[in-house]
């Protein structure tokens, strides 16, 4: 599944690095915190993976 914004991509990615090691999880705030705790990796590989070009930063609420 493609993220639907720029913020959403990030998290991911920040969520990502943590569960691989590459950040501590005590780094990680918001989204991103919660991401990595209900989403698997392949899951978060594929949020993250998602080109940037295009996608707002923000996606509203609505």
């Amino acid at each position: 599944m493609p993220a639907k914004s720029a913020a959403q991509q990030k998290a991911a990615g920040a969520a990502l690095a943590a569960k691989r090691g590459d950040i501590k999880k005590s780094e990680l705030k918001g989204a991103s915190k919660s991401m990595e705790k209900s989403m698997n990796e392949r899951e978060l590989d594929d949020l993250a993976s998602t080109k940037r070009k295009g996608k707002p930063e923000h996606v509203s609420k609505s």
